[in-house]
């Protein structure tokens, strides 16, 4: 039996996909948001019986805030959080506030459905990997934290930095290629390598790593000399 369920996340792109690819699997999604605030009251309103948040900044204080008056004025609806690779102190804020799970936002869609459907059944739904790296760290902690965003600069070439910001911007191959006056079959040979160097299989899932790591902000902020790069929200040219 599907699940009722809201997706709620400051990226429309990504909440709209994610919803889009829940439905086809049978769930009935209510509403797919992207509120910069107001997340919980829309949650409350609708009542759903599972709300997938999603967080680029799980550590961040405060930013659990919506998840526990859900669970204070909604105790029946179960949040599981949507995010980058947690810290402890991330999945701590999470299950602390109320949230019944926490999924890695570059797990692929069986895994969001595993966990919703674990979330609605009263269980906990986070992975035991998660759960390992979370006590591995707070043994051994890192002297800095990482910049995921910085890493993923590193790993591509500027021309490919492009394309993931592009790919983020929900343009098709077609648009990639009038945006950056290539031909379609070598903007479709960019897309499928900046796939590759990041493990991904999926430009929703490029997508989401690009967003939640924040390469996206650090483009707008320094992008990169000579590649014509449009900074997040500017489109296609």
């Amino acid at each position: 039996m599907g699940v009722r369920l809201m997706v709620v996340d400051d990226h429309r792109l990504l909440a709209e996909a994610l919803a889009s690819a829940l439905k086809l699997r049978g769930h009935r999604v209510l509403a797919a948001a992207a509120p910069s605030a107001g997340a919980a009251d829309l949650v409350v309103s609708r009542a759903p019986e599972v709300c997938l948040l999603g967080t680029a900044t799980p550590a961040e204080p405060g930013v659990f805030d919506p998840v526990a008056r859900i669970k204070r004025e909604r105790p029946q609806v179960a949040v599981v959080v949507l995010g980058p690779v947690p810290s402890p102190r991330g999945i701590a804020a999470a299950f602390a506030a109320g949230a019944s799970g926490y999924v890695r936002h570059d797990e692929r869609i069986d895994g969001v459905e595993r966990a919703m459907m674990k979330a609605r059944a009263g269980e906990v739904a986070v992975a035991p990997q998660l759960l390992q790296g979370a006590f591995a760290e707070l043994l051994n902690p890192a002297a800095q934290p990482d910049d995921e965003g910085a890493r993923l600069m590193d790993l591509l070439t500027p021309r490919e930095v492009e394309v993931l910001v592009r790919v983020a911007e929900g343009e098709d191959t077609r648009l990639i290629a009038a945006g950056m006056g290539i031909a379609p079959s070598t903007a479709r040979t960019h897309v499928q390598r900046v796939l590759m160097k990041l493990g991904v299989g999926s430009r929703l899932e490029a997508a989401a790593l690009a967003a939640r790591t924040g390469l996206l902000d650090r483009v707008a902020r320094d992008p990169a000399p000579g590649t014509g790069l449009p900074a997040p929200g500017a489109g296609a040219q």
